[in-house]
């Protein structure tokens, strides 16, 4: 947790530095004129693009009038110093300006500026030492600045010659940026005072004698690239001059003058003066293009669209996913990405509005597809409500729910190595005997900004160690030296966090960070790749909420979704390098835990295909360090380096996913699987070594509208056998504890090497009430766990909602497992469940005199 902690961390310092640095630098945009108005929504007139004023000749200007004057080609020494006065006057008082919105790109930027503080040393320390290295980077950077003011004052130069004075402005006003970012930069460094990458220990500690932050360098370099980037706004132009001043930021981290965070922040500080100065004295008359401010952008006219509203994800063990998926089987959805969960609100209240547009059109009325869109619209009624009063701050109380459950009999818990009892469950705790969970879920949106927090008061019984033959066994299968502690887990009770986040939504891309669950599969059991049988773990996580299509002929693959994130692992025991050997122990967690990254992309060609592919990877944790060398080499190596090196990029695997539903049958037969390879690129090319899960979903039994059936079958004991046998899947050599968080697998419950089949059968009375039978089967191939092993269960549930926010279930499941290395003989559980579930659909909201876009002054 080490790395999350540092985030944490660095993400406090990162903000307040870049609050301070977006305030004095230009967030805010430039002081606006004397006599400014009020736009009507609340926000300052400045917030729109600024016309050039025309001077009134019955009124002169007068000496003392601080208005910014707009020609930057004409001016005298005399108004040079003056403009230069007001420009360091409107940068340092800028802060008072900053507004609530601004946050929506200050805490991004402070959470890259965290992850740049976290990783500065190990970046440093992985770049080259040679002295020859090091000088040619030092050259290149100074060379680049040197080039971008050669062409500023090259321009100045001869644009008298030549009566240019588009030329002339561009030259004043690059010298003009480049020297207004550089006195507060150099306040900065001589403030903050950072030791330079190759000072003292290269840790680059603050208030020691250094002048690394930020970089002058950079600042300069995007101050100058600014202001040529908009004066001569063609493609040619911004890539030139932007591309020059990133190869400056670059030689300078290359050269060893300064850390990665050092440069990302002199290059915003360059940045926003240089559209501070550029918008004070452009004069538009000469050309050159518009340049508004992050903040103005941000805050637009104070009005947000749908794809720009922060929307919290529907938990993964709501209602509403059975519900939309029986309309998209039913032919009432077309666009749902069923193999990519969670959905947010917003997609789902989408959703919904499609399915009731197709209902209303069919020409004969069906009772249970008309229930479950009025059910659904009730409950997405306010993310539907496109009145201003929307985007203000709300509050909703989700859910409260408590959940009492008896085991009797001995449940199995370990599904890596052997079967488990309970599955998509989170990581609850379970044993034999009685357990609790009380808890809640709540949410609170502004504007673009969306919390989320769920959280628990669980209780377990005490769970007995395993047999000495099963912890034997465990050893071997696991590649360990040390043999399991053969002691009881004692009972517990603890409040613990299932999926609490924040997160951002820009143009319909929501940016969240925080606790989270994901579901990555089509079909009802657990997905192979990604699934919630483990507890949602730590993650930053960039997810495109809903579908677009690629430009050109890449639209044929049709609408697309993503999702990408990086996150922690928790409760990893053991990790092997290649000069350390094997480190770790049962008693104690690895510290730093391992990182781990995914990429899903979902495409939709028809109507009633999607297919999508997947991929993860774990990486770094202890012995090897979390830097952005180690995470290019996680996403972006085809190779494979010896464990526990800098060259190694850890354990990947690759998964494949389609869904399709019959045309003819479209509106109640859908098939569906996933596939899944372990270090492979992908499962299309080897199909005959990958783990397979397939499934069909009938929406209704023809002839009982109300009845549903979905069979699925699974297997990680491929027939290819070699060495894919013996619990080669979800295990690897480096990360010993495999691909689990806290014990529990992040996959299906089939585990390393066997072979299953799941089934259910619903009978819907309304779209909240149903009474369920299912039914699991498991054989662990005996090449695996010696003498194998056998798992079946069979269960009935009940769902009934007794009033329009209260609901009861209840459930009760038989169980009978044999595993030879556990215990002899055959045995027996039964589990009986009942949850009371509460679920307010009041949602709190406060005044609108403060839009959601948070153009009122901050608090």
């Amino acid at each position: 947790m080490n790395n999350v902690r540092d985030a944490l961390r660095y993400s406090t310092f990162g903000l307040a530095i870049l609050a301070f640095t977006g305030g004095c630098f230009g967030a805010a945009g430039p002081q606006e004129p004397p006599g400014a108005t009020t736009a009507s929504n609340g926000s300052n007139a400045r917030d729109k693009p600024r016309e050039k004023e025309k001077p009134k000749p019955d009124k002169p200007k007068r000496d003392n009038d601080d208005t910014p004057d707009p020609s930057g080609a004409n001016r005298t020494l005399g108004a040079l110093a003056k403009d230069f006065v007001g420009d360091q006057k409107d940068i340092w008082t800028s802060p008072a300006r900053l507004r609530f919105a601004d946050a929506d790109w200050l805490v991004p930027a402070s959470g890259f500026a965290a992850a740049l503080f976290v990783t500065d040393r190990d970046v440093s320390l992985h770049l080259s030492n040679n002295p020859q290295t090091i000088s040619h980077y030092k050259t290149y950077s100074t060379a680049g600045v040197g080039a971008l003011a050669g062409v500023g004052a090259g321009l100045f130069l001869l644009s008298y010659p030549t009566h240019n004075e588009h030329w002339r402005e561009t030259g004043l006003l690059a010298g003009e940026a480049a020297v207004d970012s550089l006195i507060p930069i150099e306040a900065m460094k001589y403030s903050l005072r950072r030791e330079r990458p190759f000072q003292g220990d290269g840790s680059g500690p603050f208030f020691q004698g250094g002048t690394s932050f930020p970089s002058e360098h950079a600042a300069a370099a995007w101050a100058i690239a600014g202001v040529f980037a908009h004066e001569y706004p063609g493609f040619l132009p911004k890539i030139l001059s932007y591309g020059l001043a990133s190869f400056v930021s670059y030689s300078r981290i290359k050269g060893k003058q300064h850390f990665p965070s050092d440069v990302f922040v002199g290059s915003l500080v360059g940045q926003l003066v240089s559209q501070n100065v550029y918008s004070r004295h452009h004069d538009p008359t000469l050309g050159g293009d518009e340049w508004r401010s992050i903040g103005q952008i941000v805050r637009g006219d104070g009005h947000l669209t749908k794809a720009n509203q922060g929307s919290p994800y529907v938990p993964l063990d709501s209602w509403i996913y059975p519900a939309l998926d029986r309309l998209a089987a039913l032919g009432l959805i077309d666009s749902s990405f069923a193999a990519m969960r969670p959905w947010t609100r917003s997609e789902c209240a989408r959703l919904v509005n499609e399915a009731a547009d197709q209902a209303s059109s069919l020409y004969q009325e069906n009772t249970v597809q008309m229930d479950l869109v009025e059910e659904l619209q009730t409950e997405f009624r306010s993310e539907n409500d496109e009145s201003d009063e929307n985007q203000g701050p709300a509050f909703r109380l989700e859910s409260l729910y408590s959940r009492t459950e008896h085991i009797s009999g001995m449940p199995l818990h370990d599904g890596y190595n052997f079967a488990q009892t309970q599955i998509n469950d989170f990581g609850r705790p379970y044993g034999q005997g009685w357990s609790t969970i009380n808890g809640l879920s709540a949410y609170t949106t502004w504007g673009r900004w969306v919390a989320y927090l769920r959280g628990e008061l669980q209780t377990a019984p005490q769970v007995p160690a395993l047999s000495l033959a099963a912890r034997q066994t465990v050893e071997v299968v696991d590649g360990l030296n040390q043999l399991p502690p053969g002691i009881m887990q004692p009972s517990s009770v603890g409040l613990k966090m299932l999926d609490a986040y924040v997160g951002l939504m820009l143009s319909n891309w929501q940016v969240t960070f925080g606790r989270q669950s994901l579901w990555w599969g089509p079909g009802e059991g657990s997905p192979l790749m990604f699934s919630d049988i483990a507890a949602p773990i730590d993650m930053f996580r960039i997810n495109r909420v809903s579908p677009f299509k690629l430009p050109s002929i890449l639209g044929w693959l049709g609408p697309l979704r993503l999702e990408l994130f990086l996150g922690q692992l928790r409760g990893q025991h053991f990790i092997f390098g290649q000069d350390t050997g094997l480190i770790g122990s049962f008693t104690t967690n690895l510290n730093p835990q391992p990182m781990i990254t995914g990429q899903r992309f979902t495409f939709k060609p028809t109507k009633n295909f999607e297919f999508g592919f997947s991929r993860t990877g774990l990486f770094a944790g202890t012995g090897v360090p979390f830097t952005l060398g180690t995470l290019k080499n996680s996403l972006f190596s085809a190779g494979n380096g010896l464990p526990g090196t800098s060259t190694d990029p850890g354990d990947r695997r690759s998964g494949l996913d389609w869904s399709y539903r019959l045309p003819k049958l479209r509106d109640w037969l859908t098939f569906y699987g996933d596939a899944f390879s372990d270090d492979q690129f992908s499962p299309i090319a080897y199909m005959d070594r990958s783990a397979i899960r397939g499934g069909l979903f009938l929406s209704h039994v023809p002839g009982l509208a109300k009845l549903d059936l979905r069979v699925e079958g699974v297997y990680t004991d491929v027939p290819a056998g070699g060495n894919l046998s013996h619990g080669f899947f979800y295990s690897n050599d480096r990360y010993r504890s495999g691909y689990t968080s806290d014990g529990y697998l992040l996959g299906s419950w089939i585990g390393r090497q066997g072979q299953g089949a799941q089934a259910w059968t619903n009978y819907w009375f309304n779209p909240r009430s149903r009474l369920q039978f299912n039914f699991r089967h498991e054989k662990v191939s005996n090449q695996f766990i010696p003498g194998g092993g056998s798992l079946t269960d069979v269960g009935v549930r009940g769902d009934y909602q007794m009033t329009s926010n209260v609901s009861l279930s209840a459930a009760v499941q038989y169980e009978r497992w044999l595993f030879p290395v556990i215990q002899p003989g055959a045995a027996t559980d039964v589990s009986a469940t009942v949850e009371v579930l509460f679920q307010p659909r009041k949602l709190l909201r406060h005044s609108n005199s403060v839009s959601a876009s948070g153009n009122g002054d901050l608090p």
